[in-house]
């Protein structure tokens, strides 16, 4: 369980360090990955959906065998940018640095995948 709520907790961690200054960077984003932003309500959407997912992660950590469960979920929101990383980097439609930060929520989402099987052993409902 203390593998769990650590790698929770350092993933919300890290990734509100991450995703905040999302909030203040959408005329840099626009200038440096050009063409810019013409549906800001859509780069706004995702720093606000990503900066709930770090709460929730916090959530996790604060009692894993509880929230076992909503690990399945996170999972899912770890595999997704990774798919979509290396598929558009493959497509030559993304940069190098966003598959690297795609590459990175992989690893989160392994060690996701590695505290939901651990806990297992903990949670009373199994």
């Amino acid at each position: 369980m203390r593998f769990a709520k650590w790698v929770f907790l350092a993933s919300g961690i890290y990734g509100i360090l991450a995703i905040t200054p999302l909030y203040f960077m959408e005329s840099r984003y626009s200038a440096d990955n050009p063409p810019a932003i013409t549906h800001p309500e859509f780069f706004y959407g995702f720093a606000g959906v990503a900066l709930a997912w770090q709460v929730m992660f916090l959530v996790i950590g604060s009692d894993p065998i509880r929230y076992r469960i909503a690990m399945l979920p996170a999972v899912l929101e770890k595999a997704s940018f990774l798919a979509a990383a290396i598929v558009l980097f493959q497509l030559g439609r993304t940069s190098g640095t966003i598959l690297g930060l795609g590459i990175v929520d992989g690893a989160w989402g392994a060690l996701f995948i590695a505290s939901f099987v651990l806990t297992a052993k903990s949670d009373p409902s199994t």
